[in-house]
């Protein structure tokens, strides 16, 4: 990898709990307040199991991205297991679905944002939110943190209002938790591919890899903790919510967990839910514009993306031009796109590069015992992704077949100039 200097290289700033909050600043986000009804639509009675097919495929995930990014703690994350382990291609292409899927997503964040804070100007709050939170990111990896700790909390604090209103309510029935199937086996795989978005967030502290200290000892404790803490919240608010909704009403909710409030009988709480959900919305965006800068940065090192994008700040140690350029594309698409209702290919493209680093993890140890989990995780991630509805497989498939080419040409020109492949 180029780019070894000093000049070049992030500080090592983020401790243990630094690198948690992170990672719960990227899960604990938007998705649980519009993640659930979709699911729901699709599992009917077997939500839960969904939740819980999820969680397994995002564990199996989480502990191979553990193993890889301790021995390889630089920016990038799966970009460069799969390029260490795997080879060029097979980095490149996680690297792309990551930066493509989650650079939709991010405009996504604050087009959620921007429909909370003020409806009738949504795309100029979005535009506001990506200039304000990547101006965050440029003055360091610092003050993202301490930024995403307060968002953290209040969104722990809605959530925790809401189970406690709704499990406290006279309307809550333990009736309503059947866990059968009644949206059959595909139809809880396409509820677990649709969750699993919501636990993706953990790539976060792995992309952020070369600002962690101590990395080979604080990744592999971060991110468990981050997933394990995130599936205790996302259980015990599907749990309450659907105590009052049930598996229907969930699917029916245009906004789950304010209607569930409603149903208890405290409709009061409503518009905090809705505040904590446009919080949460913006710690999302601030952690994804850092997740795919440090991936921007990690590509734009091996020339896959313009080099000057590899560039560092000499004082506040971030990669400024590529967090300038991913803020300026998220901006101009959030103010003139809706994208809200067109991003169904990230899911499909978070289901590819996490298979992209369970292959990586498969090459780590040849003991069969070992290779249990990446094993399980990549059969998860490639079953997720093709149970998804159709129009996600196809806009995923075609985002990468557009990666490929541009590969392809990209190694053409190289092999014509006669120059080095990287």
């Amino acid at each position: 990898m180029t780019g070894s200097s000093s000049a070049s290289e992030l500080r090592r700033t983020l401790g243990v709990g630094d690198a948690v909050v992170i990672g719960l600043g990227s899960m604990v986000g938007a998705g649980i307040f519009a993640a659930l009804a979709p699911a729901a639509r699709a599992a009917g009675s077997g939500l839960l199991l969904g939740l819980a097919v999820a969680a397994v495929v995002a564990y199996c995930n989480a502990a191979s991205s553990a193993r890889l990014a301790a021995l390889y703690p630089a920016s990038g994350g799966t970009y460069v297991y799969g390029r260490e382990r795997l080879g060029e291609f097979w980095g490149y292409l996680a690297g792309w679905s990551f930066v493509v899927g989650k650079t939709a997503s991010c405009a996504a964040m604050a087009l959620t944002v921007g429909a909370y804070v003020w409806p009738g100007q949504a795309h100029a709050v979005a535009v506001a939110a990506v200039v304000a939170l990547t101006a965050v990111n440029y003055g360091g990896v610092q003050k993202s943190a301490w930024l995403t700790r307060a968002i953290v909390a209040v969104v722990l604090a809605v959530l925790a209002c809401v189970v406690v209103v709704c499990l406290g309510s006279g309307e809550s029935d333990a009736g309503r938790l059947d866990i059968g199937a009644s949206g059959g086996v595909g139809g809880v795989l396409q509820a677990a591919g649709l969750l699993f978005f919501a636990f993706a967030g953990y790539a976060r502290i792995a992309t952020l890899g070369e600002e962690v200290r101590d990395p080979a000892r604080t990744i592999p404790r971060a991110i468990p903790l981050a997933l394990g803490i995130a599936l205790v919240v996302y259980a015990c608010v599907a749990v309450a919510v659907l105590s009052v909704l049930g598996s229907a009403g969930l699917g029916d909710a245009s906004a789950p967990l304010a209607d569930a409030v409603r149903a208890a009988g405290v409709p009061g709480l409503a518009p905090v839910v809705r505040v904590g959900a446009a919080v949460a919305a913006l710690g999302s965006l601030l952690a994804l514009i850092l997740g795919v800068s440090r991936t921007t940065l990690a590509m734009a090192r091996d020339r896959h993306l313009p080099g000057a994008l590899a560039a560092v700040h000499p004082r506040f140690q971030v990669p400024h031009r590529a967090e300038l350029a991913v803020g300026a594309v998220v901006a101009v698409l959030a103010a003139t796109v809706d994208v809200r209702g067109a991003i169904g290919f990230s899911s499909f493209g978070v289901l590819a590069y996490y298979a992209v680093a369970n292959a990586s993890a498969w090459t780590l140890v040849p003991k069969p015992t070992a290779r249990v989990v990446p094993a399980l995780g990549l059969l998860g991630c490639v079953v997720l992704a093709f149970f998804l509805p159709g129009l996600s497989v196809v806009a995923g498939a075609g985002v990468l077949a557009v990666g490929v080419v541009a590969y392809g040409v990209r190694r053409w020109v190289v092999e014509r100039s006669g120059g080095p492949g990287q």
